[in-house]
């Protein structure tokens, strides 16, 4: 009995590298579902409709925005974005340029979303430039539907600065 043991031990430690990344896969039809919910956000977005644009969210979802807001939960989230869109972003738009999806799990993946945004209407009524902003999503699969259950936005570059000098 104590000779199988250690043989045991061997064979689950041999396979468990193999296995491990398989749990972690989701389906082709599961990365369409996540890309469809993209494309569902920035039209959303596009169509300056607060509720289209959060639907797919979850209720305890957590927000930030590229200017470094948070909104805690669907309804603060849809409340501050018609809020957003009366104001600085009542001509914004996106367009993607850039979507990556890794599962973490079958039921969990991230999304590493690079869009332009443009037609943003500074306080004093000034026009910048349009920027591009990456934002990181955590969709989680309820229910047989993708939902957004994080979302953190940052300016891929701020609005002419040079970019970042590594820190030694």
């Amino acid at each position: 009995m104590h000779r199988t043991a250690p043989i045991a031990a061997a064979l689950l430690a041999a396979t468990l590298p193999w296995a491990t990344p398989c749990l972690a896969h989701g389906t082709p039809e599961d990365e369409q579902a996540i890309r469809n919910v993209i494309v569902e956000m920035t039209e959303g977005f596009n169509k300056h409709d607060a509720r289209a644009s959060t639907r797919m969210y979850t209720p305890d979802a957590d927000l930030i925005t590229v200017r470094g807001e948070r909104f805690r939960g669907t309804t603060e989230f849809e409340k501050g974005l018609a809020s957003i869109f009366t104001t600085r972003a009542r001509e914004a738009t996106h367009r993607t340029l850039n979507v990556s999806v890794r599962f973490l799990r079958p039921d969990v993946a991230l999304a590493h979303v690079t869009n332009e945004l443009s037609g943003l209407i500074a306080p004093d009524g000034g026009r910048p430039p349009p920027h591009q902003e990456l934002s990181l999503r955590v969709f989680v699969k309820e229910g047989g539907e993708w939902r957004v259950a994080a979302f953190h936005n940052t300016l891929v570059q701020p609005f002419g600065a040079p970019a970042p000098k590594p820190q030694p």
